[in-house]
């Protein structure tokens, strides 16, 4: 049986023992089935797993003992950071998710002039949540042990006057440009926008705020589809994926 990883949000140290919260207890005890001297791994973030062992099971509360701190292995040199307009149903999380699985450091839903979501009071709060619990659900299955920060929703000028990667990229279908260089940039932010795409005017002020503009190919690609396209270009070229050259 395969191990499985689950993050905590309590700090965890060698020797500790402790209540895994709800979520994670109602899993392991529920759907696992898991039990007393079952072993598993724990991560809180902090780029360290631990090896762990359950000392106590119901249906409602794990309690496990920390055995031994693993160094962390799963994260790539390359600090990318995703904004990305906010899509519709459940595009976002597919994003989320698979941006998380390829290694990205930040990830930042974006109100943009083509973006059909808008999101009020507390349920901007629950969704930022929500995402942030499908990226800590991909850390748990990819092997991550820090968690990619998911910020709250913002409006895409702020976020274009806030960026500060090495890097800069808008990723629009009406570019002409890949990729170059080969000096290794440490940070890249790369914008994406919703479905629809960037307008104009978004993209005339991207490049203002030092933004390359990047293509993908001849294809046009869905909101989900391009920003896990470019972010795997990103990782063979600068990152820790494998190339084909």
């Amino acid at each position: 049986m395969r191990i499985p990883r689950i993050f905590t949000e309590q700090a965890l140290a060698v020797g500790a023992e402790l209540a895994l919260e709800p979520g994670p207890s109602q899993h392991l005890a529920r759907a696992l089935r898991m039990g007393q001297g079952d072993a598993l791994r724990l991560f809180d973030g902090s780029a360290c797993e631990y090896q762990a062992r359950i000392v106590a099971a119901d249906k409602r509360q794990v309690v496990v003992t920390v055995l031994e701190s693993i160094p962390g292995v799963a994260e790539s040199p390359l600090r990318l950071h995703l904004g990305i307009g906010i899509s519709r149903g459940e595009r976002m999380d597919w994003v989320v998710q698979k941006a998380t699985e390829l290694g990205v450091a930040a990830i930042s839903p974006l109100y943009t002039e083509r973006t059909e979501v808008r999101l009020r009071g507390e349920r901007e709060g629950r969704k930022q949540l929500h995402w942030r619990q499908v990226a800590i659900s991909a850390c748990e299955q990819c092997g991550r042990s820090v968690l990619p920060v998911v910020h709250e929703p913002a409006a895409l000028a702020p976020w274009l006057q806030g960026a500060d990667g090495e890097r800069r990229f808008v990723l629009h279908h009406r570019a002409t440009t890949a990729p170059r260089g080969t000096e290794l940039p440490a940070s890249i932010n790369l914008l994406v926008g919703p479905e629809g795409g960037l307008s104009e005017a978004e993209i005339a002020a991207a490049e203002a705020a030092g933004f390359e503009s990047l293509a993908l190919g001849p294809r046009i690609l869905r909101t989900e589809t391009a920003p896990l396209a470019a972010l795997a270009i990103l990782q063979a070229r600068w990152g820790d994926m494998g190339s084909l050259d």
